[in-house]
């Protein structure tokens, strides 16, 4: 499945963004936990939101660490998908998160890569950056993804 023509192609359609983000989420189902939307997702950036709702909330009333950790791995591998060369494919490999203040409201998560990703006969890891704003704009959370890309397998 080619993600970014599927995205284009339904994000035009009423509700269609929100279709696409549910289509993720059937395939992929552990992203239906926190019920992410995507927003924009072009090569080389990809916004979605999570809106602060009962089911992500902590004890504190705030949204919880580890949904904040799933918008970033929602985002960011889309972004990675969409943003490498078609002869590539892409796993993620760790990442690195900081917690930088109290998380209210609906979140804004925006996924960059750290390099333009390129084609190579060999896997390298490639960093995605992404940043999790609240309402106000302010950044509550920030992720670095290391994700694993190299040559897909001929079949």
């Amino acid at each position: 499945m080619n993600v970014l023509a599927a995205y284009q192609r339904i994000s035009r359609w009423p509700a269609g963004r929100w279709l696409f983000s549910r289509l993720v989420c059937w395939k992929a189902p552990y992203f239906a936990s926190i019920a992410p939307r995507i927003e924009s997702l072009e090569p080389g950036r990809g916004i979605a939101t999570l809106a602060h709702r009962r089911r992500v909330t902590n004890h504190l009333g705030t949204v919880h660490a580890i949904a904040l950790c799933n918008l970033a791995e929602f985002v960011g591998g889309l972004a990675c998908d969409v943003s490498i060369p078609p002869s590539m494919r892409w796993i993620p490999k760790g990442m690195t998160v900081v917690y930088l203040r109290k998380a209210v409201g609906r979140m804004r998560a925006i996924a960059t890569p750290a390099f333009p990703p390129r084609d190579a006969e060999a896997g390298y890891e490639l960093p995605f950056e992404v940043v999790v704003e609240d309402p106000a704009g302010d950044v509550v959370f920030r992720a670095t993804i290391a994700m694993w890309v190299s040559p897909k397998s001929a079949r």
